[in-house]
């Protein structure tokens, strides 16, 4: 039924002894200051009907009714109904045995009074309870009304944001705009993938013939090349890595930024960091004489294989660079509850401040991309990362190494 309350305040008395029953509505009703509306009800059955009816703001409720419902049960089929569970009831009774007061706690009331009634005592009760509950009233009131305002907001936001596409979308020149666009967008991935297969056979082929001649250099063709003419062949098998890196990048940026969705697969995290070690930034590891250790155990991973070896390319080679002399590095990983995984890269260099920490991972800038042989930059990592339904970042003190870390769903 509907709420039919005309008043605050209002007391249902739930009594089937008459003669305490009128006592109380008497001395109620004698307490002027607190404006009370009282209701009576003589059997639980009554009680409850009447309850359902008004919705009073307190119940002050006899346990022991030997006719019809007791106490203890019209409590449990009020609470149980959603629209009287919240409204606060005080048992009466003669029943001190602490049991008997654990039950009617248990069954929701919220307080007991015993009998005979002390009535200085019933009138502290009952004014703390309405209280409370005119406080309760009052903050469900606040919620509701909040809730009603967001959910006003987030409508008339997205009304907005629906003119604003049916608008766009009417438009002839953004269409145009939007097919122009579109048409560039395909040449560049064309151009990008042509340039790139096209160069990296010749690249494969110098540098198999580079490191051919180093190896016969050294045993089968002692005499044919002097020392000049091997430190020449080393130096064009790095520019050859440098320059073949490059076009992995350049098919690395083809694929990152077609108007299509990444195609995820399950990735041997060891593999993938072998690669990068032994064969990406196998020249720059030799050259700053690294030492790395790697961990015993690596999970599979979701995700974009070329994404996945640029991000270890570049927290590899930031710790190449910024790391001890010569640099220790430490790669590993462990579970990060609930479904994902933590990798990280700690170094022994200097350390970063909290500072120079929030500067490093900058919002991703196609702008300002600069491709190097050791990587595309932390912002293209987060980037990535963020892609990949992960997180980045780093933990560093000043003197004692850093450690960069990035998140993976693990599956």
């Amino acid at each position: 039924m509907n709420k039919q309350k005309t008043s605050s305040n209002t007391i249902l008395i739930i009594e089937d002894d008459k003669i305490n029953l009128e006592t109380l509505l008497q001395y109620l009703q004698n307490q002027q200051d607190l404006s009370l509306n009282l209701l009576a009800a003589t059997s639980g059955e009554e009680g409850i009907q009447i309850t359902e009816q008004v919705h009073p703001d307190l119940i002050l409720l006899d346990v022991v009714m030997p006719l019809g419902i007791g106490g203890f049960e019209v409590c449990r089929i009020l609470k149980a109904n959603n629209a009287t569970h919240d409204i606060p009831i005080i048992f009466m009774t003669a029943l001190t045995e602490t049991n008997n007061k654990v039950k009617g706690f248990r069954l929701g009331g919220a307080d007991y009074i015993t009998k005979p009634v002390q009535y200085e005592e019933l009138l502290a009760r009952v004014n703390t309870h309405l209280l409370i509950h005119k406080q309760q009233e009052e903050l469900k009131t606040e919620i509701s009304r909040r809730e009603n305002l967001e959910a006003a907001r987030e409508k008339t936001h997205l009304l907005l944001q629906q003119a604003i596409k049916s608008q766009a979308n009417n438009s002839p020149e953004l269409k145009r705009y939007q097919t122009e666009l579109k048409h560039c967008q395909t040449k560049l991935e064309t151009f990008v993938h042509t340039v790139a297969n096209d160069l990296k056979q010749p690249l494969d082929s110098l540098l198999t013939l580079c490191s051919s001649l180093e190896q016969n250099s050294s045993t089968t063709m002692p005499l044919l090349l002097h020392a000049e003419s091997i430190q020449t062949l080393q130096k064009m098998r790095t520019m050859g890595e440098q320059a073949g890196n490059v076009m992995n990048f350049m098919l690395f940026l083809g694929e990152l930024f077609q108007d299509k969705p990444a195609k995820f697969a399950l990735f041997d995290t060891d593999e993938i960091v072998t690669t990068v070690i032994e064969k990406r930034l196998a020249s720059m590891i030799q050259q700053y004489q690294a030492k790395i250790k790697l961990a015993e155990i690596w999970p599979s991973v979701p995700g974009v294989r070329l994404w996945l070896e640029e991000i270890w390319i570049n927290y590899i080679s930031n710790a190449l660079k910024y790391g001890g002399k010569p640099p220790h590095l430490e790669l590993g990983a462990a579970p990060f509850p609930p479904d994902f995984v933590r990798f990280w890269v700690r170094d022994n260099g200097e350390g970063i401040t909290s500072v120079e920490q929030e500067r490093l991972f900058k919002p991703f800038d196609l702008q300002q991309l600069q491709v190097k042989e050791d990587g595309l930059g932390l912002s293209m990592v987060q980037h990535l990362v963020e892609k990949l339904g992960g997180s980045v970042g780093v933990e560093s003190t000043k003197g004692k190494g850093s450690l960069f870390y990035f998140i993976l769903p693990a599956y």
